[in-house]
Parts: C-alpha cells; structure tokens; sequence
C-alpha cells in the first residue's frame, strides 16, 4: 500500500505565496508520476501541475506562470510553491501519484486526503 501526506496550506491573502508539499511512502518501486489536483467550492476537481517521467512537467493554464511544481525522486516527494495568489486559487488540494509498487508490475494511481488553502482578497 502507498500513502500520500501533504503539508502546507492554510489561509493566505491575495498576492502572497504557498508551498505545498507531499511525501510518498510504502511500496514504491518507482513513482511514475507526482502532482497536484485541486477542487474549488462547488467545482470539479482540476489539474494544477504534474510532474511525470522524464521531469515532464504540466501546468493548468491558470496557474503556470505563477507556479513551479519540483520533485526529489529519491524521496519520492512533491512540492508546488504558488505565487501572486488570487481568490480563485482557494480550493482543496489533492496530492496525486502514479506509483510502480514493484519491479515489472502494474502501476496504480493513488491521492493524499486534501489540504484546504483559501486565498482572501
């Protein structure tokens, strides 16, 4: 089994910045993909940034000029630091993993539990 801790989050105001961090642990053989999906009130969860193999990185559009998504391989952790924070940035935040648990193995998807950043203006 594999499980997602996040840390970070909290209460900002617009225009500051936020780290978020998440670490993976269990049986990982390799972690195939590390990101961030968020979820607004009332709205569908939504991709914010993600790392896959090869350091490929994604960013939503909406936060990609102000966003660096990193990852530490070796510790199988992700961390997303967020500038220039807006209102509409305040979401729940889900950590979210494509993780090899095993050599030549199937590879599963799993998320953290959330942690809630509201932004006010």
């Amino acid at each position: 089994q594999v499980q997602l801790v996040e840390s970070g989050g909290g209460l900002v105001q617009a225009g500051e910045s936020l780290r978020l961090s998440c670490a993976a642990s269990g049986s990982i053989f390799r972690a195939d993909a590390m990101g961030w999906y968020r979820q607004p009130p009332g709205k569908q969860r939504e991709l914010v940034a993600v790392v896959t193999t090869g350091a490929n990185t994604n960013y939503a559009d909406s936060v990609k000029d102000r966003s660096t998504i990193s990852t530490d391989n070796a510790k199988n952790t992700v961390s997303l630091i967020m500038n220039r924070l807006k209102p509409e940035d305040t979401a729940v935040y889900y950590c979210y993993a494509i993780i090899t648990t095993k050599f030549g193995g199937p590879k599963f998807q799993y998320w953290g539990q959330g942690t809630r950043v509201t932004v006010s203006s």
